[in-house]
């Protein structure tokens, strides 16, 4: 080559200068073309196979079970302790009695109840209506009114013997040691509840009257109740 021609290369060389793009350039240009091909080429969920089970999807919201607070999953409560109540209480007998009108029959039911704190405490109860949930609260009121307070031995037992008959039931009482409460019957339910151990009890008669057996019990008892 010539001297010319070099020249004339080496003037071209300079004329055309080489740009160099940035990178940070060239990756945003990408992002923009992959955020384009995700928006629009919707995703399909995944086709169930005929083994899979279907999803949960619980009912109420979250937290909830049904639509209704504290289900499976929610929030617990605070441990709710339910009061003890004042005295105990046991049926004695449980009826249901018919009464003949005019009209035509009225069923209704009777019942009769024992309640006490067994500390000394004891009362008996006889109640009728037409709802056995207000019969026994009847009787239980009947059973407060009449409540008596007995005067025990140091060992929750009876001063001395006793005996005593209400209508055909009759029973008798004696202080024991080292046998607990032996009864049975009515004559044990009025025993438990009134707190007396170290007590046999009795029935003289052959009746089988839970009513009276509870009754005569605690006409028993009434000899050793605090007069008020």
């Amino acid at each position: 080559m010539t001297e010319e021609e070099k020249k004339a290369v080496e003037t071209t060389d300079t004329a055309t200068p080489v740009v160099e793009t940035p990178a940070t350039e060239t990756k945003v240009e990408a992002q923009v073309e992959t955020t384009a091909t995700t928006t629009d080429t919707p995703v399909k969920p995944a086709a169930a196979k005929p083994g899979d089970k279907p999803a949960f999807r619980p009912r109420g919201g979250q937290g909830q079970r049904g639509g209704r607070p504290g289900g499976r999953g929610g929030p617990r409560r605070k441990n709710f302790r339910r009061e003890k109540p004042e005295f105990e209480q046991k049926i004695v007998s449980l009826r249901r009695v018919t009464r003949v009108m005019a009209g035509g029959r009225r069923f209704s039911f009777s019942v009769a109840i024992v309640i006490g704190d067994k500390k000394g405490r004891v009362g008996f109860g006889l109640a009728k209506a037409n709802d056995t949930a207000a019969a026994i609260d009847k009787a239980v009121r009947v059973a407060k009114r009449d409540m008596i307070t007995l005067k025990l031995t140091e060992n929750n037992s009876i001063p001395h013997d006793v005996q005593t008959k209400y209508k055909a039931s009759e029973v008798l009482l004696r202080p024991v040691t080292g046998k607990g409460l032996a009864a049975g019957g009515g004559v044990r339910t009025v025993l438990e509840l009134a707190g007396v151990d170290e007590v046999g009890g009795k029935l003289l008669s052959r009746s089988k009257n839970n009513i009276n057996n509870a009754r005569v019990t605690i006409e028993a008892l009434r000899q050793f109740a605090v007069k008020k």
